[in-house]
């Protein structure tokens, strides 16, 4: 969906341009990796100071070995010798736990919620031609679709997990705030993470002013609904459609 190049923003061109999706990710993962990059630079200034912290590098051993056993042995788990090992890294976890996993799981209702628009499961194989099956979905296709797509019991039990899912609570925090401001007393570790919270601002204006852009017509498609799952705050709870909270709180 992309190929890097230097000169274009985020150092790549997407294939689509008017991507909701990647438009919107991009800006964020940029910023989040900023944040990291300031933070870790605090604490880890040296190649010496990652490979020297025991603590460190035992959690990132057992992140491998234990947390993904089956994978480990894989050539392409990232190693930890450096700073900027330890901010690609980081920055990976916080971007899957946080806009990855809302641009996921927050629009599943308002996408899903009409189980004929998304069926969660088919009772029958696709029919053949010259069959019985194949003769009703030529002359009756809704019937056909009907008897096909999740039956009323799973399809109740389907959106209720769906909704559950789709819900944010109303003590969610979100990415670029914390429930507690006193989380730390270092000064240039809280003013990082003050301008973190700003550039997300910024992002969520920008977002905003994307989606009133009748030329972006993926934003906003046919049935105009405009594309809200990475904007970074909400101020409800409920079925929001929006909002990236801190982690995955399940």
């Amino acid at each position: 969906m992309a190929t890097e190049d230097p000169s274009a923003p985020h150092g790549l061109r997407l294939v689509i341009e008017d991507y909701p999706y990647a438009v919107d990710g991009l800006e964020i993962w940029d910023t989040i990796q900023t944040w990291v990059k300031e933070y870790v630079s605090l604490y880890y200034p040296t190649n010496d100071a990652v490979k020297k912290d025991t603590e460190l590098q035992a959690w990132w051993k057992e992140a491998v070995e234990k947390g993904h056993g089956d994978l480990k042995d894989k050539a392409w788990w990232p190693k930890l010798n450096t700073p900027q090992d330890l901010i690609h890294t980081c920055s990976i976890i916080i971007w899957i736990a946080s806009a990855l996993h809302a641009a996921v799981n927050f629009g599943q209702y308002p996408y899903g919620g009409f189980i004929l628009n998304r069926p969660t499961i088919t009772r029958r194989l696709l029919p053949e031609p010259g069959t019985k099956d194949y003769d009703e979905l030529s002359s009756n296709y809704q019937k056909a679709y009907l008897r096909t797509v999740t039956g009323k019991v799973e399809a109740l039990v389907d959106l209720s997990v769906i909704e559950i899912l789709s819900r944010h609570a109303s003590d969610e925090v979100y990415l670029g705030q914390r429930d507690n401001p006193n989380w730390t007393d270092d000064i240039k570790a809280l003013q990082a993470f003050k301008k973190f919270g700003q550039k997300l601002k910024v992002i969520e204006d920008k977002i905003m002013e994307r989606n009133k852009d009748s030329s972006l017509r993926n934003r906003n498609g046919p049935v105009q609904m405009p594309y809200t799952l990475l904007l970074p705050t909400c101020e409800d709870e409920g079925l929001t459609f929006r909002g990236i909270p801190n982690s995955i709180s399940i």
